[in-house]
């Protein structure tokens, strides 16, 4: 048994990792603590950029500001019936507009007259409507930030908008970047409804099952064990054993995700797993290497030990004033000089209530914005670095880990099986 899994079966846990510095989180989140937390991280962020309104369209802007844990029900229908907040700078409590108030489990922390029937904003109409809304809500000449835009409210212009919006992406993403000890322990949930699920899909691997089976299996258990939504089609990838025999890439490289299909799985394959869920609004994020029906090879072996020491060499700078080039060039340098992930992905990323957040560590943002980009305190990490070489099938696996004053601490405790 780990560390984090004894602590957690204690009632709070009070992880210490190598007996640094150390958070609590509270087995069970407290939402409507939460709520009043993040609401006032939310308008503090606003009044540092001068910001009087925002209008969120964007689902895990919206859950963040309002805890509404809205699972998106058909995905045909998220961009129209979606929920929408609009929170002012000086109002205690956000404006949620919400398709299905049952979607709404924290009615009792809202007032009525901040719960509303849905947006429309896909159409000219609800956009008319949506004009009147913030006339009542926006005082005029107020400046208002907006995370999205749909074409009706684009082709409604200065109509909708006085004064252009600004992007909201600066104030949420840094009021979104330190979680709250609450929102620590809804992802820990999360993660671990995730993980026991994924501990029944593992046992069912076997030659002759179909990936689309394997996705079933996960949703069903995972929501009989408290999920709230899936986040993202789950991924059973087989990896190829060498480029040449792998889907065809504009960036000559690997191809990843490839949508599940109803591919029968062979003896020998080798998955790269990756699935969401959320609890209460917020995310999992869950990434192994399997093999069908077979232990590794020698090689195959070697790569996960290599893996684990890239994983041990960028945690060892991981923890509060550390920057995102320090965790980049700790892998490179445990890679023996290459990048251990893939061009178009990233080492490491954010997450809370969207499966990835800023920061993400190593893209074409380029080195001098991972240098600019100092951890805090409190930010959740999922480093999920990758090893590859033709042959094989390669490996990646995920791990979660809150940053503290002085190093890190787990969230993620799933085994590395069939690999040793």
């Amino acid at each position: 048994m780990t560390a984090a899994t004894a602590a957690a079966r204690s009632g709070v846990t009070s992880i210490i990792q190598n007996g640094l510095s150390w958070i609590d989180v509270p087995t069970e989140p407290d939402f409507s603590r939460m709520r009043r937390e993040v609401g006032a991280r939310l308008r503090a962020a606003m009044r540092d950029n001068d910001v009087d309104a925002l209008v969120l369209l964007g689902n895990g802007n919206v859950v963040y500001a309002t805890g509404a844990s809205w699972p998106l029900l058909d995905a045909g229908l998220s961009h129209v019936e979606r929920p929408v907040a609009i929170v002012g700078v000086d109002d205690e409590y956000p404006h949620l507009f919400l398709p299905a108030r049952e979607g709404a489990p924290l009615e009792a922390d809202l007032p009525d007259d901040h719960l509303h029937p849905p947006l429309y904003l896909e159409f000219e109409e609800g956009v008319e409507h949506f004009g009147r809304v913030l006339a009542e809500l926006v005082p005029p000449g107020a400046t208002v930030a907006v995370d999205e835009l749909t074409g009706a409210m684009r082709r409604a212009g200065d109509r909708l908008f006085p004064t252009p919006p600004i992007d909201a992406a600066p104030v949420v993403g840094a009021a979104k970047l330190v979680k709250t000890p609450d929102q620590i322990a809804a992802v820990r949930q999360a993660c671990r409804i995730t993980e026991e699920a994924m501990v029944d899909v593992q046992k069912s691997l076997a030659p002759g099952m179909r990936q689309i089976d394997l996705s079933a299996h996960f949703v069903r258990r995972a929501f009989e064990l408290g999920a709230t939504a899936s986040m993202l089609e789950a991924i059973w990838q087989v990896m190829p054993a060498s480029l040449a025999d792998g889907a065809w890439t504009t960036h000559g490289d690997l191809a990843l995700p490839l949508l599940s299909t109803e591919r029968e799985l062979k003896q020998g394959d080798v998955l790269w797993t990756d699935v969401s869920i959320t609890y209460g609004g917020y995310c999992s994020d869950f990434g192994r290497t399997w093999i069908v029906g077979q232990e590794p090879t020698e090689a195959q072996q070697a790569q996960f030990h290599q893996w684990r020491d890239i994983l041990a060499a960028v945690l060892a700078v991981t923890k509060a004033g550390a920057t995102s080039g320090d965790l980049a060039r700790a892998g490179i340098a445990a890679a023996g000089g290459r990048k251990p992930w893939l061009p178009h992905f990233y080492i490491g990323h954010g997450i809370g209530a969207n499966a990835a957040e800023m920061p993400m560590i190593g893209t074409d943002l380029g080195p001098e914005f991972d240098d600019n980009f100092v951890f805090p305190a409190g930010m959740l990490l999922v480093l999920e670095p990758v090893v590859w070489e033709d042959g094989t099938g390669g490996y990646r696996s995920e791990e979660i880990v809150v940053i503290t004053d002085d190093g890190w601490m787990p969230l993620t405790d799933y085994p590395y099986d069939p690999y040793r």
